[in-house]
């Protein structure tokens, strides 16, 4: 489900996620195995992109189903999403997000963990949990408000609308707009790769965010098990 390429020349590894018959959704097996790429990486730079019409639809719901309304599972599934992120975040390498097609929920939230995000004109955002009583918990009620804004947060988040490229790029949930997004991340491998890695540590230098996290978790269980019918209802 995660295809990794290294450009050794370039110093740059390429992470696919790569399970496009279901728009790229994340299972745990999927997530440790994103965690491990990202973790393994020795490179410069870090792309990550989606293979196919999709970059990351979030969670598969099929696993977010079999969690059955147990509060625990969903508090410790939520958990390990907001792993990844913070690997992604605090990789050494500078990690661009390349997004083509729809982000969606905890896809968004992978993205926003990214150092820089660049679109192409045919992607689309979005964070639909609410319509089904959830939400997206692997650090988005974190980032998403510190990217944006908390007052353009609140509307996009729990309105649960979907927001094409320009919009995106008007509210700062990407920075860049390209035809071939991969053309960015080549773009920072041609600067000094020490002078990137201590700007990104000094701009991502942040107070603790833990607990804020934690209390993000638990209130995903919270959720999940109130509506664990509605979940099911969902794969029908």
């Amino acid at each position: 489900m995660i295809d990794v390429e290294i450009d050794a020349d370039r110093s740059i590894r390429i992470v696919t996620l790569d399970r496009p018959a279901a728009r790229n959704a994340l299972t745990v097996g999927g997530l440790e195995a994103l965690e491990d790429a990202v973790a393994d990486a020795d490179e410069s730079v870090l792309y990550l992109h989606g293979r196919g019409p999709a970059f990351c639809a979030g969670a598969d719901l099929e696993v977010v189903a079999a969690l059955d309304g147990d509060r625990e599972d969903a508090v410790e599934f939520a958990r390990l999403g907001q792993r990844v992120a913070r690997t992604i975040e605090e990789s050494p390498a500078i990690v661009v997000a390349g997004i083509d097609g729809p982000a969606r929920g905890g896809g968004l939230e992978l993205a926003l963990a990214c150092d820089v995000r660049v679109g192409t004109p045919d992607s689309t955002y979005g964070e639909p949990g609410v319509t089904f009583g959830l939400f997206g918990a692997w650090g988005g009620t974190v980032r998403l408000p510190r990217l944006v804004g908390e007052s353009n947060a609140l509307e996009f988040a729990l309105t649960g609308r979907v927001v094409d490229a320009e919009e995106a790029r008007r509210m700062g949930l990407i920075s860049r707009l390209e035809d071939d997004p991969r053309d960015v991340a080549l773009e920072i491998t041609d600067n000094e790769a020490d002078a990137c890695a201590v700007l990104k540590r000094r701009v991502r230098d942040d107070a603790d965010r833990g607990m804020k996290e934690r209390r993000e978790a638990e209130a995903f269980g919270d959720l999940v098990a109130a509506h664990a019918d509605d979940i099911d209802a969902l794969l029908e």
